[in-house]
C-alpha cells in the first residue's frame, strides 16, 4: 500500500468499503475481490481488502473496538506496542507527572494513542510519509487529534525542548529480519540514550532480550509480560538508577527489590514445583520469588523453584508433582498408559528433547489429563510429573 491508495481509504467510498469488510473471510478474498470491483476501482478494493486482513490481525493487540477502527501497515501491526502494556506504560508516566512527550519513532501510534488517553498531549514523529499518515488517521479515527500532533520527519533532528518526557522505540528490524544487536537499531541504542539524557523523564523500549550488561549504569531496566508472554523491555530514564524491575500484565504486579538477592541453593524437588514468569526470568529476579515462597531450586542452572508448601504468588505458575524420575521414555509412556492420561502438556527447561516430539512418542490416550515438565534436577536429566495446583489454602 502506498500512500495514495491510504488516501483513497479516508475518502467516504473508501470507509464504506472497508467498514463492510469487518467480518470477511481472506480464504474467500477472490471471490469477494470480484465482487466489488463491479462497482469499485480496483486499486481501492486490493487497498480495502488488505486493511481489512491487517484490522482482523490487529485485534488481538488493540481489541475490536479500536482496531476496527483504526488503520496499519504490515510492519506498524507487528512492531506496534500491545495495548495493555502501552496503558501500563502511560500510567506510570503520567503518575511520574508528565504532561507532554515526544515520541520517537512513534510508528502507528499505539504508544501515542495510548499517552493521549492518560491524559499526556503528544508529538508523534516517524520519518515514513505512509506510517506518519496512518498515525494521523489513527489519532482522528479515535478522536485524539487535540492531543497527538504527527509529525514526518526524522527523529534525530527533532528538537525535544519543552516536553516534559520522551519515549523512543527504536526499530529493530532490518532488511535482513529482526536484529539483536543495540547499535543495529534505527536509531541506534545509544543515540536513543543521549536523547533520553536531554528529557527529565525518558523510556526507551527495547528486546527483551538484551544482556544485562548492556543496559547503561544510569537507567532502570524492565521486563513487562502480559498474560505470561514477555513482550518487551523499557530503559527508564530520570526514576531509579540502577534498579530492576519485572512487571506482569494484567495487574500491574511488580517486583523491584532495593537489593537483589543471590541465587539460592538448589534442593531436593518439594511437592510443589513453580515456574516463574518470563518477566521474572529475564529480569533475573528468581531469587526474591524463590525467598517468598520459601523455596529452593532444582539446579543451579535452572529457574524452576520448588518447594514443600503451596503459596500463591503472582510471579509463578504453581504445579503439584507427583513423580520425580530419571528421563526415561519408555518408563515414561508406561506410566501415562498405566494412569489413562490423554490429554498431556509438556514443559521443558534445561530439555534437548521438543514437546510435539515426545508426545508423538508417548503416544498419550485415555480420559486423564498430566503435566510433564522435563528439565535437569541436580544436574541429571529428569522427568517431573504433576499437574496444575489450586489456589493455596
Amino acid at each position: 500500500m502506498n500512500q495514495h491508495d491510504f488516501a483513497a481509504l479516508l475518502t467516504p467510498e473508501g470507509r464504506a468499503l472497508l467498514d463492510s469488510l469487518r467480518d470477511y473471510d481472506p480464504s474467500q478474498e477472490l471471490a469477494v475481490a470480484t465482487r466489488l470491483r463491479r462497482d469499485h476501482p480496483a486499486g481501492l478494493v486490493s487497498a480495502a481488502l488488505g486493511q481489512a486482513r491487517l484490522r482482523q490481525r490487529a485485534v488481538a493487540k488493540f481489541g475490536a473496538e479500536d482496531a476496527y477502527r483504526m488503520f496499519f501497515t504490515p510492519g506498524g501491526v507487528e512492531m506496534a506496542t500491545r495495548a495493555s502494556v502501552a496503558a501500563y506504560r502511560a500510567e506510570r508516566l503520567s503518575a511520574l507527572g508528565v504532561r507532554s512527550l515526544a515520541d520517537l519513532c512513534c510508528g502507528i501510534g499505539g504508544d501515542a494513542i495510548a499517552l493521549a488517553r492518560a491524559g499526556i498531549r503528544v508529538l508523534a514523529v516517524d520519518r515514513d510519509p505512509l506510517t506518519a499518515d496512518v498515525a494521523r488517521a489513527n489519532a482522528e479515527a479515535l478522536g485524539l487529534e487535540g492531543l497527538i500532533e504527527v509529525r514526518e520527519a526524522d527523529v534525530t533532528e527533532v528538537g525535544t525542548d519543552g516536553y516534559d518526557a520522551v519515549f523512543l522505540d527504536p526499530a529493530r528490524r532490518g532488511g535482513r529480519g529482526r536484529t539483536f544487536d543495540p547499535e543495529a537499531y534505527s536509531p541506534p541504542l545509544s543515540w536513543a540514550v543521549q536523547a533520553a539524557h536531554r528529557a527529565r523523564y525518558a523510556a526507551i523500549k527495547i528486546a527483551p532480550g538484551i544482556p544485562h550488561e548492556a543496559v547503561p549504569a544510569e537507567a532502570e531496566a524492565e521486563w513487562i509480560s502480559d498474560q505470561g508472554d514477555v513482550k518487551e523491555a523499557v530503559l527508564w530514564f530520570g526514576t531509579a538508577p540502577g534498579a530492576v524491575r519485572a512487571t506482569l500484565l494484567p495487574g500491574p504486579h511488580s517486583l523491584c527489590p532495593e537489593v537483589p538477592l543471590p541465587d539460592p541453593e538448589p534442593g531436593p524437588v518439594g511437592r510443589y514445583l513453580y515456574e516463574p514468569d518470563g518477566a521474572v526470568i529475564r529480569a533475573h529476579l528468581v531469587a526474591e520469588v524463590a525467598a517468598a515462597l520459601d523455596g529452593r531450586l532444582i539446579d543451579p542452572t535452572i529457574a524452576y523453584i520448588t518447594a514443600d508448601e503451596l503459596r500463591p504468588t503472582p510471579y509463578a505458575t504453581a504445579y503439584e508433582i507427583t513423580d520425580v524420575l530419571p528421563f526415561n521414555l519408555k518408563k515414561l509412556k508406561a506410566l501415562l498408559r498405566e494412569r489413562e492420561v490423554g490429554v498431556l502438556t509438556v514443559k521443558k527447561r534445561g530439555s534437548a528433547i521438543e514437546p510435539e516430539e515426545l508426545r508423538r512418542k508417548v503416544k498419550p490416550q485415555g480420559r486423564n489429563a498430566a503435566t510433564v515438565i522435563l528439565t535437569r534436577v541436580a544436574g541429571a536429566p529428569s522427568m517431573l510429573i504433576g499437574s496444575p495446583a489450586g489456589p493455596a489454602r
